[in-house]
Order: structure tokens, then C-alpha cells, then sequence
């Protein structure tokens, strides 16, 4: 008899983990340790050269960090997760696992800031270059797309204006050209499940919605496991790798060439490891996900409603709302809710905006989203 399909709840709850077998511990433990034992020379020996999985060093693998790993990916539907210190570290490590010098990636204008001065300023210095698409259809990513695009860049609700790209038409066009799209989801996977809609790389900052409590910073790739990386466009996956004794991803690991790639390669050298006990905060976020979720998007739209008739409110942005242009698409893309991000403007311009913020009494003014406060 086939196993049950998990609903979302559920796998909020458990995927990626059963009780300790040692202890009996029903909760998930904090790992909290730099190294783990070798059983003898041989295993170490295994593991070094990937030829067995299992934990070496923190920095790389870690069991509380796996479990972490291992739920978001089931969320998202994805084949595996690797999680980081930050949301950037997450973007830079996918970005660069696909990308080297003379390489370009076609990227949406509509993102984060953190994102925006990645891809202008760092990404550039290392040779990568994007060329910008201020769009959110197919059409243009589509005649952006050259012999040199690695990957197309993108975001489940844009900054600044919220709009929400065509994610089915581009991951068509990408893929008829033999490019992967990778996009932040920080939108979470309540709202919207950017693989079902044909994406292949996922990217979160676990700092915002999915740990949702403002007490811990981390970010995460999932990798879909299901884009062709032996298609001829991507030589690191099937060259032989000199760090590992000329061991082959595309060989070794088939589907899941890029998220081991990232691991054992950007994540080793670079670096931008999850502590575990903030992976074990994460976790106490991600099985509150949906009510969360739910709630933002509700609040969120009762506030832009309230705003909208306001009579010193000169503009409101917010998918849910009818009059914001990517209404339709939030209908499609985020049947569940348009999350908590509301974009207003104040009649009596900066003056005025500098006066509302500093009048607040129970919003905070800072630079995080998608806290419980």
C-alpha cells in the first residue's frame, strides 16, 4: 500500500526528523559541537572523498542544520536543501555554484537591495555580469538571454512596487534556452511553491517569515532536482573537480549535482555556515509557518484597505488589493494570501513620511521583515 502524501502542516511538524534513537528525545536536539568522531581510518577516508554521506564538521553538515534542511525542502517540494548563515550567503553560493568569470546571469530589477548591490557591485569584480530585465514577463527575459546566461534571476513578490513576475512563462522561455531560474521565496512556501510553477533554484532568508521571530539570521537553497545539468551549458558539473581527486558531480550525484556542489564546494570554502542552535530556532518558526502566514496576509490587507481610504494616504501598494496591477497574478501565484508587505505613500511628501514614521507607537522602524511583532 502506497504511503500517504504528508499535508503542508504536517510536514511543518516533522519532516526531516524522528525521535532521537539514543535518547528518546521527541524534539529535535541542538547538535551544538564543531566535529563529529570518525569510526576508523576507513570512514574518515570514505567521507573525505564522498564516497559515503555523513557528518565531518559543522561548517559543512550538521544534524540539527539537516533536519532544517531537510523540512523547508519538503515545503517547497523540492529533492534538498543547504542552509547558510544568511539569506545572502544562500544567494551568493547558488549564484556563484552556476556562474564564473564571463558568465552573466538575466535578473528581474525588482529586488531586494542586498540582492541589487550583489549582482551590481560584487558579482562584477569576479566577472559575473547581469543584464537587467525591468519586467515581469517572459517576453524580455526571453531576449535577454545569450550563450553566456547561467542563470535567471528572480522574486516571488518584487521590491518596491510588489508585483509578481509571469513564474510558469519565464521558467518556460529559461528553459527552452537551457537556463535555470532560481528565486527568493522568502514569500515562504504557505504562500506560494515556486518549483510547482516550473522554477528550479529556491532561495530564502530563514531570517524573515520562515524563522519569524526575529532571533535568528540564516537563508537556504532548495534545489528542485529536476533541471538536466549534463546539458553542455554547465562544464563544472561534469569536469572532473581537482579537491576531490577528480571525482564528477554530474556523474556522481546526477539530479542533485548543484545543491552537493554548493555544499561541498561554496559552502566549504566560503564559509557561511548555519550555527545549529540557530537552525533549532528556525525550526520553532517553521511549525507555526501557515498560521502565520495567514495571519500577516490578513492583517496586511485589512491595513491596506483601511489606507486605501485614508484621506492622507496619496497611494497604496499591495497584491491583494483589486487596483494593484499583479492582482490577477497574486490571485494565481498566491491563492492563500499576498503576505504582510504593504508599500503606502503619505500626501506632504518626505516631510510628512518622516513625521508618520517617527510618530509610531506600535510598529518598530527597522531593517527586518516578517517578525512576529
Amino acid at each position: 500500500m502506497a504511503e500517504e502524501k504528508q499535508g503542508f502542516d504536517t510536514l511543518a511538524q516533522h519532516a526531516g526528523h524522528t525521535p532521537d534513537s539514543q535518547t528518546g528525545a521527541r524534539a529535535v536536539p541542538i547538535w551544538q559541537t564543531t566535529s563529529f568522531v570518525f569510526k576508523d581510518t576507513s570512514h574518515a577516508a570514505r567521507l573525505f572523498a564522498l564516497e559515503e554521506l555523513g557528518n565531518i564538521y559543522t561548517r559543512i553538515m550538521n544534524p540539527t542544520t539537516d533536519v532544517l534542511e531537510n523540512r523547508v525542502a519538503a515545503l517547497e517540494g523540492g529533492a534538498a536543501g543547504l542552509a547558510f548563515s544568511s539569506g545572502m550567503g544562500a544567494i551568493s553560493a547558488a549564484l556563484l555554484t552556476l556562474c564564473s568569470q564571463g558568465d552573466e546571469i538575466v535578473s528581474t530589477t525588482r529586488l531586494y537591495g542586498g540582492t541589487v548591490t550583489l549582482l551590481s557591485n560584487t558579482l562584477p569584480r569576479m566577472g559575473i555580469n547581469t543584464v537587467w530585465v525591468d519586467s515581469d514577463e517572459p517576453g524580455p527575459f526571453a531576449k535577454a538571454i545569450t550563450n553566456r546566461t547561467k542563470a535567471v534571476f528572480l522574486e516571488t513578490i518584487g521590491n518596491p512596487k510588489l508585483t509578481i513576475p509571469d513564474l510558469a512563462g519565464i521558467a518556460k522561455v529559461a528553459h527552452e534556452r537551457g537556463v535555470p531560474v532560481v528565486i527568493d521565496n522568502t514569500a515562504t512556501p504557505a504562500l506560494n511553491r515556486p518549483i510547482e510553477h516550473g522554477c528550479d533554484i529556491v532561495v530564502h532568508s530563514l531570517t524573515k517569515y520562515l524563522g519569524g521571530h526575529g532571533n535568528s539570521i540564516g537563508g537556504i537553497i532548495v534545489d528542485s532536482g529536476a533541471f538536466r545539468w549534463d546539458s553542455g551549458r554547465f562544464p563544472q558539473f561534469l569536469a572532473p573537480d581537482p579537491s576531490y581527486h577528480g571525482l564528477k558531480f554530474h556523474d556522481t550525484f546526477g539530479s542533485l549535482a548543484f545543491i552537493f556542489r554548493a555544499r561541498v564546494l561554496l559552502l566549504r570554502d566560503l564559509g557561511a555556515c548555519l550555527s545549529p542552535f540557530n537552525a533549532f530556532l528556525i525550526l520553532q518558526g517553521v511549525e507555526t509557518l501557515s498560521l502565520r502566514m495567514a495571519r500577516h496576509s490578513e492583517n496586511a490587507l485589512q491595513v491596506a484597505k483601511f489606507l486605501q481610504d485614508h484621506s492622507k494616504v496619496d497611494w497604496v501598494l499591495y497584491p491583494g488589493l483589486e487596483n494593484h496591477p499583479s492582482h490577477e497574478r497574486a490571485t494565481l501565484y498566491l491563492p492563500d494570501g499576498a503576505s504582510g508587505l504593504v508599500g503606502f505613500g503619505i500626501k506632504g511628501g518626505a516631510k510628512a513620511g518622516r513625521k508618520f514614521i517617527e510618530s509610531l507607537k506600535l510598529f518598530s522602524h527597522l531593517a527586518n521583515i516578517g517578525d512576529s511583532r
